[in-house]
């Protein structure tokens, strides 16, 4: 199974694809899509989705798993960072893909153990987890490798505690 994990954003979108097979994880690839301030919103959008197409299309992922949104402060930032996570599901809705959504607690939980980790914590355990020789940078890609990595640890479980 291939899983496509999203750190959602406007400004900058990790993304991280990885491959769970065998019990066996294996990262394949994982950066960010970035875009300017200096740029009208409706263009920024349409980057975040060309460029997810792109990313779908070559990793043709099984599933899309996506952090939720969490903020507490500016409701301007909150809405425009909504409106890209929007473009995001759509995208992967219109490739038809499941989509999977985790809160930041969840994701935390699943990962470490813990759901109050730091990120740092975060980090260095989806480095072991991974095998990966060094912590994936920037911080976006390392969060979305955190949210796919969620994903496959849940499905994981649910399989392996299916009621019959």
């Amino acid at each position: 199974m291939r899983i496509l994990g999203i750190d959602p954003g406007i400004a900058i979108m990790g993304y991280g694809v990885i491959e769970f097979k065998e019990n066996k994880i294996k990262v394949l690839e994982n950066g960010v899509v970035t875009t300017s301030s200096k740029t009208k919103t409706g263009k920024r959008l349409e980057l975040l989705y060309d460029n997810l197409h792109e990313i779908i299309e070559e990793f043709k992922p099984d599933e899309f798993a996506i952090e939720e949104l969490f903020f507490n402060a500016n409701v301007k930032t909150a809405i425009i960072v909504g409106h890209a996570r929007g473009i995001q599901v759509l995208c992967a809705q219109q490739k038809g893909l499941p989509i999977y959504e985790y809160t930041p607690l969840q994701i935390k939980q699943a990962i470490t153990g813990y759901g109050r980790a730091s990120k740092s914590q975060m980090q260095l355990t989806i480095t072991q987890l991974l095998n990966l020789k060094a912590v994936p940078k920037p911080d976006d890609a390392a969060d979305a490798l955190s949210v796919a990595l969620c994903h496959a640890l849940s499905q994981r479980f649910k399989e392996r505690y299916r009621l019959n």
